[in-house]
């Protein structure tokens, strides 16, 4: 008898436990998130939709700025998954690489800039849980989380062009301004 009170108590206190932290979250990282949100939809709406999309277009003539500038601002101005549209005035053989450097763009940001992937925050936030039991702030984790980020993302983006060119290569798929196939 005395194990199934145990059991009970545990099973009543993790909802207790979860429901601490879920009013840890209301009082803290929402209302952030809510007013970044909010911001970062006012300077889209005060630079102007069309400016974007050019800005857009700029992106895809490099792949630096098509795999390392456009998904970070992408990821950052438009948050998930709105910053995977970006890729559609990508070139039809950069659109699976921008797709997957501006992927993981919304993962690696959301340390810093919570607002971009409100869902990962979560595992962010897990992945903290030992440098705030220190007692530590968590924006240096954030800030390497956010470089490492840069450049993984980055590379990820540019051996997705590799191994699509491959592909292309072996379904005999070419490409000009308009989508050829065999």
């Amino acid at each position: 008898m005395d194990f199934i009170v145990t059991l009970a108590k545990g099973f009543s206190g993790l909802f207790e436990e979860g429901g601490t932290v879920f009013i840890s979250w209301v009082t803290g990282i929402v209302p952030k998130v809510l007013l970044l949100l909010v911001f970062m939809n006012a300077i889209v709406a005060f630079i102007g939709p069309k400016k974007v999309d050019k800005f857009a277009k700029f992106c895809s003539k490099n792949v630096i700025l098509a795999y390392g500038v456009l998904p970070f601002i992408a990821a950052f101005m438009l948050a998930n998954p709105m910053a995977l549209s970006m890729g559609k005035f990508m070139p039809e053989r950069m659109k699976p690489s921008y797709y997957a450097t501006s992927t993981y763009h919304c993962h690696t940001n959301s340390g810093i800039f919570p607002h971009i992937n409100v869902g990962e925050i979560f595992i962010y936030l897990g992945i903290a849980k030992g440098i705030t039991t220190l007692g530590l702030d968590t924006t240096p984790l954030a800030v390497r989380y956010l470089l490492v980020g840069l450049v993984m993302n980055f590379f990820a983006g540019w051996v997705t062009d590799f191994t699509t060119k491959i592909v292309m290569k072996q379904q005999g798929i070419t490409l000009s301004n308009e989508v050829k196939t065999q």
